[in-house]
Parts: structure tokens; C-alpha cells; sequence
């Protein structure tokens, strides 16, 4: 199987099952080099180090004092580095948060369940 160049790729989650199972899922699939944070503000701290890829949770969590929720990383990342790739993952269904995730400059809305980790794997191994 031919995953292309290694590429650097960044999780964002606050929910440690759920970035532990990616981080997983991706290193026993892939190649590529994963870094895992569990808040936005952790991997904006490393955004220097410009991953290819930025998979973002759109449910952060917001209980810390002035953390920012995924559509406000979203939005940081791609002011400030708009060659990274960002993957929005999320629990939520809606197609207009979809769609606003989308229209502030994610490359792709996946919605978390069976297929998703397979799905983002397929997205990063594209990418050029």
C-alpha cells in the first residue's frame, strides 16, 4: 500500500478515548508522524512547527477559563496558516454546522462514528 509522503499531523480533542483511538487508528495505518493535543490552545502553542494536517474536534471544550471551541481554533489556524489542512471531527449532525465549519475553511466535516477514522485516513493520505 502506497501512503504517499509523511506527512506531520496534528489531533485536537479534548476527549482522550477519542484521540487515543485515532492516534491509534493512524499510526497502526499509516506512516505518518502524530502529535495529539487536548485543547486547541496546546496545538496553537505548536502551529509553528506547521503540520500538513490539523484534525479538529468542533465540540472542545470550553470549561477552562477563555479556552476557544473548534470553530474558533478553525478560524485562528487559517488566518494565521492557511496552507495547513484542517479536518473538522465531530459527533454533531447538523448540516449547517457543517457547512459553517466549511465556509471558515476546513477542507472536510466528518462526522464521528464507524467509518470516520477510515474516512480521515483516506483525506490525509490524499493530500499531496
Amino acid at each position: 500500500m502506497n501512503f504517499g509522503r509523511i506527512k506531520n499531523v496534528f489531533i485536537v480533542d479534548d476527549e482522550n478515548m477519542s484521540r487515543t483511538m485515532l492516534n491509534d487508528y493512524l499510526t497502526s495505518n499509516t506512516h505518518h508522524k502524530i502529535t495529539q493535543f487536548a485543547t486547541g490552545e496546546d496545538c496553537l502553542e505548536q502551529l509553528a512547527s506547521k503540520p500538513d494536517v490539523v484534525i479538529l474536534d468542533f465540540e472542545l471544550s470550553t470549561i477552562v477559563r477563555d479556552a476557544k471551541n473548534g470553530l474558533q481554533i478553525l478560524e485562528i489556524i487559517k488566518k494565521h496558516y492557511p496552507e495547513i489542512h484542517v479536518i473538522m471531527l465531530s459527533s454533531q449532525e447538523r448540516y449547517g454546522i457543517a457547512m459553517q465549519t466549511i465556509a471558515k475553511g476546513a477542507e472536510q466535516y466528518v462526522i464521528k462514528g464507524e467509518e470516520a477514522f477510515e474516512k480521515v485516513t483516506q483525506m490525509i493520505n490524499d493530500i499531496k
